[in-house]
């Protein structure tokens, strides 16, 4: 719920969790896994079976042991098979697919709440590939032909063993209300342990970062996780409200107070009285409501504008901004004790250029999130569109990201989105090209450098290029590079030879 001030204030939804497990962290609540019940009334366990060709018998013993099982013919199948809030034991059978399927299936495979199990021929995991996917991805493999008992007790073994994951954290999807946070790179899993450790104390804490990195998603996943979730969250953007409003917003007034101050209004701190104050966009504060917020910070009291009671509140403030304050408190534009009062803990967030692989992974993210804002089937993204999607700077961030996406998803023509689609083609070294028109490009260039180095003369060049000059003569046709001009470029006599593999 906003109001036309950019003021937002959320509810936070009740959180279940069950006692940690022995040896755990205080701060690690384990989720509740959403259990699936049969006829009889008893829980099953989730589990995702991957396969081309899934096997029957298996099927049937597995759900004979309880398993509640989502059989997924394709990669787009598994990936709409997972939610993010609840464990799965998974199967993948890597028989039957190829290359290209096996990596396409790498964004479910990297989802840590599934614990999967690999089955394979053994000739297959001499396929480096294979290997690595295995390795990366899999709790563990079996060799077929193998028994169903067996697959059992393995499928089972990696469920408990996801079970005890936090699952707000697991695949580096945090929830944050409507929105999530989305990471697997190092600095993200970072920050998800730092949300951790500081969403249990009261002390103040203030988020640094460039604009658009998703700082308030960080503010909600830290009074999400904290003792004060059921309380209110109250975000208010101090750059977003006229300078001569922000003291009356932040603390409220009394009836009288001034000109059109008809009734008693509660302000946004004392809204948020039991819950978290986050306060986006701090460095734009005015010094005179610096000093108002900085008195309040160390009292624990405010007084609203016009009266003269001082009122206690119980808030856990958390800041943030994309302005240098160290540059600000230089230039005496920011207080530097209500800085320091701010910033007891510190949280940084990673701009979208230094995330890695965690950019077409957001991508992907984003398209399967807004593509039904298209009539048309959109599948994923073109190779120049990766590409494209690395090269970039994205100095608007995740922001950006955001946009450009759901832009490309509307405007895209075919199947999968191009770096045309997302305007950024100067930032692909090269368009998309089938193996056909890779081959025809090879050979073009081969043909040209044997004519370079023999000065166009077709005998030395065919030779060296292991061809008939009859051959030779035929491809210059093909691929456009005859020259009418030159002595040796003729239609050769009818009795030459094609004696090689070109005919």
């Amino acid at each position: 719920m906003s109001d036309d001030n950019g003021v937002i204030v959320r509810e936070s939804p009740h959180l279940t969790s069950a006692a940690p497990f022995a040896g755990a962290p205080s701060h690690l609540s384990i989720a509740h896994p959403k259990e699936v019940r049969n006829v009889n009334g008893q829980a099953e366990r989730a589990l995702i079976y991957v396969a081309r060709v899934p096997d029957d018998a298996l099927l049937e013993h597995l759900r004979s042991r309880g398993w509640h099982v989502s059989v997924a013919r394709s990669a787009a199948d598994a990936a709409r098979a997972i939610r993010p809030d609840a464990p799965y034991a998974g199967i993948v059978d890597v028989t039957r697919m190829t290359t290209r399927e096996l990596t396409c299936l790498e964004g479910s495979l990297r989802q840590q709440q599934v614990g999967w199990i690999a089955l394979a021929d053994p000739g297959q995991l001499e396929d480096g590939e294979v290997r690595r996917i295995i390795r990366h991805y899999c709790f563990d493999f079996v060799k077929l032909p193998a028994a169903s008992p067996t697959i059992d007790y393995l499928v089972g073994h990696a469920y408990g063993m996801v079970t005890l994951c936090d699952l707000d954290f697991v695949a580096g999807v945090a929830s944050a209300g409507d929105d999530e946070m989305v990471g697997t790179c190092d600095a993200m899993q970072q920050l998800f342990r730092t949300i951790r450790k500081v969403a249990n104390t009261d002390a103040t804490v203030f988020i640094s970062g460039e604009s658009g990195t998703g700082k308030e998603l960080t503010a909600v996943a830290i009074h999400e996780r904290s003792p004060r979730r059921k309380a209110p969250f109250v975000a208010i953007n101090c750059g977003a409200i006229p300078h001569h409003l922000l003291q009356s917003e932040l603390f409220g007034y009394e009836r009288g107070a001034f000109t059109g101050a008809n009734q008693r209004k509660i302000g946004r701190v004392e809204a948020a009285n039991g819950g978290t104050l986050f306060l986006d966009e701090i460095g734009d504060l005015p010094l005179e409501s610096q000093a108002s917020l900085l008195r309040f910070l160390q009292e624990g009291k405010i007084e609203r504008l016009g009266g003269h009671e001082s009122i206690p509140v119980d808030v856990r403030v958390i800041s943030a901004t994309h302005v240098d304050l160290d540059a600000a408190m230089r230039d005496g534009r920011f207080r530097a004790d209500l800085f320091h009062r701010l910033c007891v803990l510190r949280v940084d967030e990673p701009p979208l250029r230094a995330r890695g692989k965690d950019i077409e992974i957001l991508a992907h993210h984003i398209l399967h999130k807004f593509k039904t804002d298209s009539s048309r089937k959109i599948r994923g993204f073109a190779p120049s569109a990766i590409e494209a999607l690395h090269n970039y700077g994205w100095p608007g961030n995740v922001r950006e990201l955001i946009n450009r996406v759901r832009r490309a998803i509307v405007m895209a023509e075919s199947k999968l989105i191009s770096a045309e689609d997302l305007d950024l083609e100067q930032y692909s070294g090269q368009e998309a090209m089938t193996l056909a028109q890779a081959r025809e490009a090879a050979e073009k260039r081969a043909i040209e450098s044997a004519l370079l180095r023999h000065r166009h003369r077709l005998n030395e060049a065919a030779q060296d290029l292991g061809i008939s000059r009859v051959t030779l003569y035929r491809l210059m046709g093909a691929h456009g590079l005859r020259d009418a001009t030159a002595s040796e470029d003729k239609p050769p006599a009818a009795g030459d030879g094609d004696g090689d593999a070109h005919k």
